[in-house]
């Protein structure tokens, strides 16, 4: 993948920044029950869409003074940070690492370029969550806590000048990733270069990021100057196995979800592929689009399966396990509603020959 003259940046991109819980890290929704498991102790009732609203952005003692006061909690803010603390820890050791995460840290390291991590958390948080990943404390150039820096997420010399500081990079030449508005602001008031992997929830960073993408798996990182992937296999890329249990209906399925909470994060958007499993016995190869329905006033996830060399209705009204093993490309909103036949025929090429193929086939025994 390469891009033209007139993609490049007018700015070289020397360093990169990135934030973690919702960028690299899928902590938001491993830890979305210890609040109201919390509250409930105290016989309160969470109140969630104050809770997704509220609190974004807000450093630890700004949060807990607030839900200590809007759910009347007999604690002080420090007592509160004491109680629910333990009950986070034993959630963060359960987070996945978003799609493209690990590819995207072990491509900088390995093409030597700077990269910090800097996120709202305490250090001590941040040990502790990425301490159960493979190599991201030895790769990071610089790790940043909030408690670290002199003010708060909205200030932008908060986790990004001083990141950039203590990397000997201007400014200027850094790229800061980011999922909220909160920190793509920070970022534009840092006169940085930002691109957002927001949430669908998070539409306000469309209009201030430099780029905004669905995912880690659409970055290129050639379009800011930096070393391209070199990891695709024709025009297919391997990627960290995906699981999901869905209920197929004529091609359209929905998620079959635990206690509401849907198994696949937001930024699993785009076209995969990989294996269907029906029962014990029955397997099929296919194409999986994943994206976001807009169309009601309420988005919903919009899941289509595609058998590849077969028929859709060995997959129509059962429950399906997913192995989703390779990652084609985005897509864009009529894709998500549907593909064309010609757009099918060259995706299932593509997927066909991918899963032939040992890098991709060796996960359908050990995962199927």
């Amino acid at each position: 993948m390469s891009c033209c003259e007139s993609c490049k940046p007018k700015t070289k991109i020397l360093a990169v920044i990135l934030d973690l819980d919702g960028t690299l890290l899928d902590t938001e929704r491993t830890t979305k029950g210890v609040l109201e498991e919390f509250l409930a102790k105290y016989g309160k009732q969470i109140d969630r869409e104050r809770e997704d609203k509220k609190r974004l952005g807000a450093t630890q003692k700004e949060s807990a003074a607030g839900i200590v006061k809007d759910y009347d909690l007999p604690l002080t803010p420090d007592q509160y940070i004491k109680e629910i603390t333990p009950m986070y820890r034993e959630k963060w050791q359960k987070a996945k690492p978003l799609p493209g995460a690990n590819r995207l840290i072990k491509h900088l390291h390995k093409h030597g370029v700077p990269f910090a991590l800097a996120s709202n958390s305490l250090r001590e948080y941040i040990d502790a969550k990425i301490s159960h990943h493979r190599g991201w404390k030895e790769y990071f150039s610089v790790i940043l806590g909030s408690d670290q820096v002199k003010e708060g997420k909205p200030s932008p010399y908060l986790r990004f000048e001083e990141a950039a500081k203590r990397m000997g990079v201007d400014a200027a030449h850094c790229l800061v990733i980011e999922d909220s508005l909160v920190g793509v602001r920070a970022a534009n008031a840092a006169k940085m270069k930002v691109v957002a992997v927001p949430p669908h929830t998070e539409a306000g960073c469309s209009s201030l990021a430099d780029s905004v993408l669905h995912s880690l798996l659409e970055f290129q990182p050639e379009l800011w100057g930096l070393p391209p992937f070199e990891d695709w296999i024709d025009n297919a890329l391997p990627i960290e196995p995906i699981h999901v249990s869905i209920v197929s209906v004529n091609g359209s399925a929905t998620e079959v979800a635990e206690d509401g909470t849907s198994a696949l994060p937001d930024q699993v958007f785009g076209l995969y592929f990989g294996w269907a499993k029906v029962d014990m016995n029955k397997s099929f190869k296919v194409v999986v689009s994943i994206g976001w329905d807009h169309c009601s006033c309420i988005a919903k996830r919009k899941i289509c399966t595609y058998v590849i060399d077969g028929n859709n209705d060995h997959l129509s009204d059962q429950q399906i396990q997913l192995l989703l093993v390779g990652y084609i490309r985005e897509l864009n909103g009529k894709d998500v509603t549907s593909l064309s036949v010609e757009m099918l025929e060259e995706y299932n090429c593509i997927a066909g020959a991918s899963l032939d193929l040992p890098v991709f086939v060796h996960h359908s025994s050990c995962c199927l």
